[in-house]
């Protein structure tokens, strides 16, 4: 896995918190040899002791939502590897108080965007959300199957 190095995620105004998404509480001030807070959340799906899925994102605050998109599209509702990463994403962070939706003209957006306001969601729509590379690797016949993200640049290729 390759990990980041930058200071954009700590908070460059100790004490100040805004609607913005920038947290300036106490673990998140810079400071000498501290580490900042970070979303990274490679993941690694094991079945049976043997991995399965293997997905991350690059994307800041993101990231978290991200990789849960993907898992739950694959995992919970079925979707094979191109159409969980191709799938319309989310992104709620507490501050700012807002749901960001991908494609809100897509039928599965529109489907639940009503739904989601009736519970008192702010919705604005976003262009785009992570770069989700994925691998899945059939549990059956050990194939793989690797999808680059086409909301950035990338490919997926190995042997």
């Amino acid at each position: 896995f390759l990990l980041n190095n930058e200071m954009g995620d700590f908070n460059w105004k100790p004490g100040h918190t805004d609607r913005a998404g920038r947290i300036g509480t106490e673990p998140n001030t810079i400071e000498p040899r501290k580490r900042m807070l970070s979303s990274q959340t490679p993941v690694i799906v094991m079945r049976d002791g043997k991995p399965v899925l293997i997905t991350g994102s690059p994307g800041g605050r993101t990231i978290i939502n991200t990789v849960l998109c993907v898992l739950l599209n694959t995992l919970v509702f079925g979707m094979d590897l191109p159409e969980a990463v191709a799938a319309p994403r989310m992104h709620h962070q507490w501050l700012p108080d807002v749901l960001y939706l991908e494609e809100p003209d897509d039928p599965r957006v529109r489907a639940i965007s009503p739904r989601l306001k009736e519970m008192g969601h702010h919705i604005e729509a976003i262009d785009s959300q992570g770069d989700a590379h994925s691998i899945w690797i059939d549990p059956e016949s050990g194939e793989l199957t690797g999808v680059a993200d086409q909301r950035r640049s990338g490919f997926a290729q190995g042997q």
